[in-house]
């Protein structure tokens, strides 16, 4: 520990006791008393004469002196004082300047620093649990999409485009583990291009969000883009990332280019660049509007517009659709162009694409008389519509929580809230403050009423996806979770956690108990805790991360998902997702870290948290 400065708290508060407001006599008097002479002149009758001399000098002047009665306003309306001088002038009180704080003090209190030793080391313990991870991944499957830690072996559920490597890239960098952005940069330089002239089938959404944009993140956070940011001078250079992010996208646009209409096929055959529709025919709605950040980053950078038309062309097209007071059913036909059926929800495949209609418009520079003023206005209609349709309370205790519309808005309603959608609170939070921190926003006026209700609303969500944890026997949110309503209850179906006061309200399914590392939850409290400044989204993380800790370790390296978190000890699958590690970790990072890391007024976080600058104009 370095020593404390030669700073005391006396001396703090003499530098306060300086700014106070002090009478004109109080002046005179100190400064008399504190003249390095004033020992010699009061000792000598000399002295004493010339300190007589000063105070009937000083009460002429105050006789002098006019007051405002005394004034004359001339031709120009300005204000004139006839008669002797203002003695007002000649004492002006100095300008008010904020109290000092000594070097340590202010160090601990900082501007959103992370100056607190307990959060700094929490902080740490994420760090740690992130190098855990990675040298369990890296023993046993370096190079692999995903880790099976139980079965210490390496599997390719992704492509086959080493997708761990790519999407800890930017954790890594974010984190200061230069090591570990040696040995995955050296692993991108060495490998992913010859890997993707090679590959067979890939999802565009996947590998967009996972591989794409964790390659464009690297490239900023390397110092590309003349970006001043550079966290590392480790791995290769810059150029080396949007050289194979480049590679990459153009055999992702034949997605876009083989589709009849403005919706992009979902699957891409990345050897021979051409693509093909899902089985079924369909496109999921969330899948062909959330690869936007991404492609509009690359033609920024790349100095190319293609990547950007092609990928705007679905969110133009989509906003020419009909909707349900601006909700839409989560498939979307790439022959037609038309959605197809009625299912709305806001979890699996309807999520990200509200996410980006705000993130877009945001990445764009966020003005509303832009040519991306229809993202928000989408945006806006959107989360209007979800707080009329989608939004219920549970009993008996109130959660606040959104449900599905599996058959359209005349259908009914299912009290049913999947884990992914725990992105929505930070969603609404990021679109209410447009990444400032509440009280900023407020203080400039910045905040409409409607900007306050999803405030509010976002809130009151991120609570019941703490419950969600909080209601399990495990301390770990299931995948799925029902909500006991006047309309639907099902008994013996909690989630193991009897004294939670929420036990009543939560019901979890058997097939719906299962934990896969996720990240939603802790993405919004990152998000909140940045915008709010309320320190229960703090502690909130820190428990979701002691529970993590606990149950999914696995002793020989890496983490685990979890079969039954409603049960302890719990069943174990075998599978650390890629997502933990550029996503879970990295939220609970910066959400105990520093403000300035990462600041959500200059960054969007794609649907996979890999950071995208900005556009400022």
């Amino acid at each position: 520990m370095s020593k404390s400065l030669p700073y005391s708290v006396k001396d703090v508060n003499y530098d306060n006791a300086k700014f106070r407001h002090r009478s004109p006599l109080k002046v005179l008097s100190q400064s008399m008393l504190t003249l390095s002479t004033k020992r010699n002149y009061a000792s000598c009758s000399t002295g004493k004469f010339l300190i007589l001399i000063l105070i009937f000098g000083i009460a002429c002047l105050l006789l002098m002196s006019k007051g405002p009665n005394d004034s004359t306003i001339n031709e120009k309306g300005k204000v004139t004082f006839v008669g002797g001088l203002r003695l007002g002038k000649l004492l002006r009180k100095p300008p008010r300047l904020p109290p000092r704080l000594s070097p340590d003090e202010g160090q601990l209190r900082g501007n959103g620093s992370n100056s607190d030793p307990k959060w700094a080391a929490r902080q740490q313990s994420v760090k740690d649990a992130f190098d855990y991870a990675w040298s369990g991944y890296r023993k046993y499957a370096m190079g692999y999409d995903e880790l099976m830690p139980i079965s210490q072996r390496g599997v390719d559920g992704l492509g086959g485009l080493g997708a761990t490597v790519v999407d800890a890239l930017d954790t890594a960098m974010i984190m200061g583990h230069d090591n570990i952005v040696s040995e995955a940069g050296a692993w991108v330089e060495a490998h992913l291009l010859e890997r993707i002239s090679q590959k067979d089938q890939v999802n565009l959404f996947e590998t967009t969000i996972r591989v794409l944009g964790g390659l464009l993140s690297a490239y900023h956070l390397s110092g590309g883009d003349q970006s001043t940011v550079n966290m590392t001078h480790n791995g290769p250079k810059p150029d080396v990332y949007l050289n194979v992010a480049k590679d990459l996208a153009d055999r992702l646009l034949s997605a876009f280019k083989s589709s009849p209409t403005s919706v992009p096929y979902s699957d891409v055959i990345l050897r021979d660049s051409t693509a093909h529709p899902a089985p079924g025919g369909m496109s999921s709605t969330a899948e062909v509007a959330s690869v936007q950040l991404e492609f509009n980053y690359l033609s920024a950078i790349s100095g190319d517009p293609k990547y950007s038309t092609e990928a705007m062309k679905v969110l133009a097209h989509i906003k020419t659709l009909p909707k349900t007071e601006g909700l839409v059913p989560i498939y979307i036909s790439p022959q037609s162009g038309e959605f197809v059926g009625e299912n709305i929800r806001l979890g699996s495949r309807g999520d990200s694409y509200y996410e980006y209609l705000i993130k877009v418009w945001l990445q764009q520079g966020g003005k509303l008389n832009s040519n991306f003023t229809y993202l928000h206005d989408m945006y806006t209609e959107a989360m209007k519509g979800v707080r009329h349709l989608l939004v219920r309370k549970s009993i008996p205790k109130g959660l606040v929580f959104v449900g599905e519309l599996p058959y359209g808005s005349k259908g009914e309603f299912s009290p049913k809230m999947d884990h992914l959608v725990c992105f929505l609170p930070g969603t609404l939070a990021l679109g209410a403050t447009k990444g400032l921190t509440k009280e900023k926003a407020l203080a400039e006026n910045l905040l409409s009423f409607e900007d306050l209700e999803n405030l509010k609303l976002a809130e009151d969500l991120a609570k019941a996806c703490f419950e969600m944890y909080e209601v399990t026997a495990t301390g770990l949110a299931p995948e799925i979770a029902y909500f006991h309503t006047q309309d639907y209850n099902e008994d013996g179906l909690e989630g193991g956690n009897k004294s939670s006061m929420y036990a009543k309200d939560i019901i979890i399914h058997q097939a719906d108990r299962h934990n896969l590392l996720r990240p939603e939850t802790v993405e919004s409290l990152f998000v909140l805790y940045r915008i709010t400044k309320d320190t229960k989204y703090r502690d909130q993380g820190w428990q979701i991360f002691e529970a993590f800790e606990k149950y999914t370790k696995v002793k020989t390296g890496g983490y685990t998902s979890l079969d039954d978190v409603t049960e302890v000890p719990p069943r174990r699958r075998d599978k650390m997702e890629t997502f933990f590690l550029g996503e879970t970790l990295k939220y609970l990072y910066l959400l105990f870290g520093d403000d300035s890391v990462i600041p959500l007024d200059k960054f969007v976080f794609n649907t996979e948290a890999h950071p995208l600058p900005i556009k400022h104009t």
